[in-house]
């Protein structure tokens, strides 16, 4: 792998932890626990899982401990706008 492409990897990589969260199929879950057993916050990733709900807790770090320890690939990184830089310069105006 060259430098670009691995440098092109971490930065894509890098904005998909920063700019999103951690969604479930919930279909596909058994309901193990190894997610919420290897959450460094404590964070009950089993239960948003159960239910098909992101986990939106503003305490994850996305680190991404839960997403690489399922063992059936369940959990995988969403990206989202919460942290859209227009969205807040629309608000700053208001």
């Amino acid at each position: 792998m060259t430098l670009r492409n691995y440098l092109r990897r971490e930065t894509t990589r890098r904005q998909a932890l920063v700019k999103g969260y951690v969604v479930p199929d919930s279909s596909r879950c058994v309901q193990c626990g190894i997610c919420s057993y290897n959450c460094p916050i404590g964070i009950d990733v089993r239960r948003h899982a159960w239910v098909g709900s992101p986990v939106k807790d503003n305490h994850c770090l996305t680190c991404g401990e839960c997403v690489d320890r399922c063992p059936r690939g369940v959990l995988q990184f969403e990206r989202t706008n919460i942290f859209d830089e227009k969205k807040f310069k629309l608000e700053d105006k208001k």
